[in-house]
């Protein structure tokens, strides 16, 4: 019987855990323990985290775009798609492993997105580049730790929590998108995006029999005193 093999393991930084990737058959998952964090058998949501946010930014000649999680490439393909020639796209990492592993035995998932262009990758948690400076960037994507309800690391909570939020929109530019995927809906959050001046539309994936309901919400920033959806 076919049981997951383990291809390689890389330590988080700052944590205790270590990520681990493994494959089982033709399918490949990064795991922290026996919990699974990602799969390239299940890419919907992950797409989409880029592709709903990239799709509203037409109008901007030359949108500046922020990942927050490499992974497995899915969400910085569907953005490089979705952009035109002049946008440019930063991936914050983490984890250097995860960087190596995208050019290494899983190569074959992220192609030729980390050798385009129009793409930096930076190994730094994704809090110091929200913190660089106001009105740096179009959308911020995010995709870390399985988002508010975290499990690798207590300090990714920051990005989550009010102040995070409100650092998200003090980095967007008029109109810019916040965009969150989690494993789970998280009804709180979604009260303190609107808290913190996002206009919120809430995005649910149907799971698989037995598999997980993911969520994306999708946070446009608005200016003081606009109402918010």
């Amino acid at each position: 019987m076919t049981a997951w093999v383990d291809l390689d393991s890389t330590p988080i930084p700052g944590g205790t855990e270590t990520l681990h990737l493994r494959r089982w058959g033709e399918a490949y998952s990064i795991q922290v323990g026996t919990a699974e964090l990602m799969t390239d058998q299940d890419r919907g949501s992950e797409q989409a985290l880029a592709t709903i946010p990239c799709g509203r930014l037409t109008d901007r000649a030359a949108p500046r775009i922020l990942i927050g999680g490499l992974g497995m490439g899915f969400t910085l393909r569907a953005a490089l798609d979705g952009l035109g020639p002049q946008a440019e796209v930063v991936v914050a990492e983490l984890v250097p492993g995860v960087v190596a592993w995208a050019r290494g035995p899983l190569a074959h998932l992220h192609g030729a997105s980390l050798d385009d262009p129009r793409v930096t990758v930076v190994e730094a948690d994704v809090n110091r580049l929200i913190q660089s400076g106001p009105a740096r960037f179009d959308a911020i994507l995010l995709d870390v730790d399985n988002g508010p309800k975290g499990m690798t690391r207590r300090s990714n909570d920051r990005l989550y929590d009010v102040w995070g939020l409100k650092r998200a929109h003090y980095a967007l530019r008029p109109g810019g998108i916040l965009a969150v995927w989690s494993g789970s809906p998280d009804r709180r959050f979604k009260a303190r995006l609107k808290r913190c001046g996002f206009a919120v539309e809430e995005i649910r994936f149907g799971a698989q029999p037995g598999g997980r309901r993911h969520v994306l919400w999708i946070a446009v920033r608005v200016e003081a005193g606009a109402a918010t959806a």
